[in-house]
């Protein structure tokens, strides 16, 4: 099994040749493994080194002044999600990990007013809003380079998956998953073995090791990617989308040999508008291909999972 490394401005500044060969590779790295590895974007070293400063700041607070950011009953749309809340679907045990999330930034009045939760901002660490919402920008250009490469690997329109996430109800969560000495639940692991909810997710390197994915044969393999590198994954909304032409893989963060390991990770989860509909375009379908999903809008299926993993009731 290999996820192979593609460097994206071979698809923005490349020859035709280039392209089709960036196309190519990332969707049948993407189609055989559910992961691909990119590099030559354009999310900094400088900009991702900072916001993990700023995450770290954080989740050193003290637990009392943390949890003042909690909002109960939104599913931790946004704000902090406290250790342990989160499981697996089918998972009853909580995940080891803490987080917080930001998404769209919609001023008010703005054209989403009511559709999001406005984000919420940590007094205590003065540059984190500046600092996370540019990563978050990054991120999201990013990603939507990217679907506009799997689209046409797909035989989709350019556009066709990219203009789904204009205005979406994409997530950046910022994790922290403590040292395992000082907060365990038996039976737990850092994030056990699921399949992302969305689009795709984008993960900058994290600053530990842990991240392994299932394959086809359900081995587990470490995936983590080099500093510099952001590892790609397809969510379960693009696979519903496409009929499963491209899985959404099961993957895990794995506890570290030693009790003292601390690591942070920053994924940035990449949803459609909540009003569009997950349905399989009719031209991606082969003569007598069945469509194997009922068509279900994303905000429906965002809500689904977020019932089965225990963030809303």
């Amino acid at each position: 099994m290999r996820v192979e490394t593609v460097h994206l401005s071979q698809f923005t500044a490349g020859s035709p040749q280039d392209r089709a060969d960036f196309i190519r590779v990332l969707g049948e790295s993407l189609e055989g493994t559910g992961f691909v590895k990119v590099d030559g974007h354009k999310v900094t070293k400088a900009r991702v080194d900072a916001a993990y400063a700023d995450i770290r700041a954080f989740f050193a607070l003290p637990e009392a002044t943390k949890r003042a950011y909690l909002v109960p009953g939104t599913g931790g749309a946004r704000g902090f999600t406290s250790f342990g809340q989160e499981h697996a679907k089918d998972n009853p045990v909580g995940d080891l990990k803490e987080f917080w999330h930001i998404g769209q930034d919609n001023p008010p009045g703005g054209k989403f007013e009511g559709d999001f939760m406005p984000n919420l901002w940590p007094s205590e660490v003065p540059t984190f809003k500046a600092n996370l919402l540019g990563l978050f920008t990054d991120l999201e250009a990013c990603a939507g380079t990217l679907l506009e490469a799997i689209a046409l690997y797909l035989g989709l329109p350019q556009r066709h998956l990219a203009d789904m996430i204009v205005g979406g109800n994409s997530i950046l969560r910022l994790i922290h998953y403590p040292a395992l000495k000082e907060r365990y639940i038996e039976g737990g692991v850092r994030a056990a073995a699921h399949e992302d909810i969305n689009l795709i997710t984008l993960l900058p390197a994290a600053t530990g090791s842990g991240l392994e994915l299932l394959d086809r044969d359900g081995e587990w393999h470490a995936v983590d990617g080099l500093e510099g590198e952001i590892v790609a994954d397809a969510g379960d909304m693009l696979s519903r989308h496409v009929n499963a032409k491209i899985p959404s893989t099961t993957h895990r963060v794995v506890n570290p040999d030693s009790p003292d390991a601390v690591r942070y990770s920053m994924p940035f989860f990449c949803h459609p508008r909540p009003e569009v509909v997950l349905d399989c375009p009719a031209e991606i379908l082969n003569p007598g291909e069945r469509r194997h999903f009922e068509p279900i809008t994303a905000h429906d299926f965002l809500m689904q999972r977020l019932r089965e993993i225990g963030l809303i009731k």
